[in-house]
């Protein structure tokens, strides 16, 4: 047994005394009154203060204790546990003596009584610690020994004398099977606790390590995803013939998928985690679902659906909440029914009902594909189950994607419920809880970022390069550097309008180099500096943020992102002083 186990396990028997202190005071102030009262022994009182005393004496005593040194500590602790008990049981059994010894009818019962009550006490409170079981228990256990004596010796021609020894040994038996069979249970008890402990520490450290390995793993394959989309979005758009396209699209929706399944997994991570949030800011519903269902309306299309929706004219205009998660939970069941459906329709009903400021938003998605089987339906949202291998082999996809949209839905106040009759299509409803909000002071289109003067700051030449084609197409002027060293070099050298600054960088990391820069007063020092990072944790953000960073964007680069992130930029920047025709300062 560890020290530190032994210790607690010591402070606990105390405290269990000492909580006792004012039953078994009132115990002993009670009998005594009882045996003034029915047996005329007035010296019971004397008792009862003598017993009251050692009890104080405790109690001062640890007080007293408690400003002492730890020696001192110690020594009083192990009073408390062995010499006190044994004074206190002592003077405490002593009168079942006289008891024993009375020629009052019962007498000898309470005397017996007495010493049980005493002895379970003692059991109860002391627990495992069998040490200070055995002292406050021995004045009783002799006390038991010694009352046949005295009961014969006061009643000389009473057979039942004799019969005392039996029953004193058969009371010191059965406490002590009490005794033995609590300390089993309490070391079991605690025994349980400390494997529970241990195994809530493996856990901990298990999800820690999946953690970190699927961080790690995310950061690696983001760097030849951004590669991949930002490579064949180039090849794309300079292509001239329509093989070339359709050979370059083909890339891109398959970075894309890789994309999608690298998020999906990331996403349930963070679930089982716990560290999962959503935000509430002022978006447009109508504008939102509108977005969704556009992004969609091509593939329909392609396979010969019909992609509607119903109601959307009657929901409010703007509320506060996840924009981005709403619209990734409703891109998740719009992929789903058009993955499934062959011919038909795809309906999208949004509704919404107002109470107060609080808007309850419910969007059902149904279709008009082979349905659902029934005793499929408990499967739709378990972690990597997707009905079947042969959909598996034919749709692909990781199989979380109902998983994930259904804890976003929960995030968000709501909900994701199913519903399907097979051979008439599936319904899936999606509930959420949001708030009216009003529209923002300007809802224009933001400023154009052509002409922006932008340094890209990655160790990874992969990174750099697919930065510089996402922003070459915009228009973006953009310098790149290595380390974050160089950075704060061209920092301090040139003036630019937005730095993209990876964050995790071996050497001088990304969040460091910013602190410099804004503590530097050189010509960029209010420079916006946007974070550039595989990492899609929350904490993480604030910690950029808390080093001057002032947005974010995430590895795989989407150029849309990105493009609102520059957009964004200028307005941050708007404090930055105003430049000559070569770019240089003229404050």
């Amino acid at each position: 047994m560890s020290a530190a186990t032994e210790s607690r396990r010591t402070a606990h028997a105390l405290a269990s005394r000492r909580a006792n202190t004012s039953l078994r005071l009132t115990a002993a102030f009670a009998i005594a009154l009882v045996l003034d009262v029915f047996i005329d022994l007035r010296w019971a009182w004397l008792w009862a203060l003598i017993y009251a005393g050692l009890q104080f004496v405790e109690l001062l005593g640890d007080r007293w204790v408690r400003q002492r040194p730890e020696r001192i500590q110690t020594l009083w602790r192990r009073l408390t546990m062995t010499a006190l008990p044994f004074l206190t049981s002592t003077v405490f059994g002593f009168l079942s003596l006289p008891l024993f010894a009375s020629q009052a009818r019962f007498a000898p019962t309470l005397g017996g009584m007495l010493l049980a009550g005493a002895l379970l006490n003692v059991v109860v409170i002391n627990g495992s610690r069998r040490a200070a079981i055995v002292s406050a228990a021995t004045p009783y256990v002799l006390y038991l020994l010694i009352v046949p004596l005295v009961a014969r010796a006061a009643n000389p021609g009473s057979p039942l004398a004799n019969a005392l020894w039996f029953g004193a040994l058969l009371l010191i038996a059965t406490v002590t099977i009490a005794a033995h069979t609590l300390h089993t249970a309490l070391r079991a008890e605690a025994k349980a606790k400390d494997e529970a402990e241990r195994r809530r520490h493996e856990a901990e450290e298990a999800v820690a390590a999946k953690s970190a390995f699927v961080a790690m793993i995310s950061h690696e394959l983001r760097t030849p995803i951004s590669a991949i989309m930002a490579g064949a979005a180039r090849l794309h758009g300079e292509a001239s013939d329509a093989g070339s396209k359709v050979q370059a699209q083909l890339i891109a929706d398959a970075g894309g998928l890789m994309r999608g399944l690298l998020n999906d997994l990331l996403d349930f991570s963070r679930l089982e985690a716990g560290r999962m949030s959503v935000e509430k800011e002022p978006f447009n519903l109508r504008q939102t679902i509108a977005d969704a269902v556009r992004l969609w309306r091509p593939e329909a299309t392609r396979k010969g659906l019909r992609l509607r929706v119903k109601g959307a004219a009657a929901l409010p205009r703007w509320v506060a909440g996840d924009a981005m998660r709403l619209r990734q939970v409703l891109n998740n069941l719009l992929s789903n029914a058009l993955k499934f459906t062959t011919r038909g329709e795809i309906t999208v009903c949004p509704r919404a009902e107002i109470e107060g400021s609080l808007v309850l938003l419910s969007i059902e998605v149904s279709d008009t594909g082979p349905g659902i089987p029934e005793a499929s339906l408990a499967r739709l949202f378990t972690p990597f189950e997707q009905l079947g291998d042969a959909i598996a082999r034919h749709h692909g996809g990781s199989g979380l994607g109902l998983v994930i949209s259904r804890e976003l839905a929960r995030l968000m106040g709501g909900d994701i419920t199913a519903s399907s009759a097979s051979g008439q299509g599936a319904r899936f409803t999606l509930s959420a809880r949001l708030e009216i909000a009003d529209a923002p002071a300007n809802t224009s289109s933001g400023p154009q970022i052509a002409d922006l003067r932008v340094l890209v700051v990655d160790d990874h030449l992969v990174n750099r390069r697919a930065l510089e084609l996402v922003l070459e197409p915009l228009g973006v002027r953009a310098t790149l550097a290595e380390s974050a060293e160089q950075a704060l070099e061209l920092l301090r050298a040139e003036v630019f309008d937005v730095v993209l600054m990876d964050v995790y960088m071996p050497g001088m990391d990304g969040r460091a180099a910013t602190r410099i820069l804004r503590a530097s007063g050189g010509p960029n020092q209010n420079a916006p500096v946007i974070a550039v990072t595989a990492s899609a944790n929350p904490e993480d953000w604030e910690a950029c943020a808390a080093a001057g960073m002032t947005d974010h964007v995430s590895k795989p680069i989407d150029p849309f992102e990105l493009y609102t992130a520059l957009a964004r930029a200028p307005v941050v920047a708007s404090g930055l002083p105003a430049r000559d025709a070569n770019g240089r300062s003229t404050a």
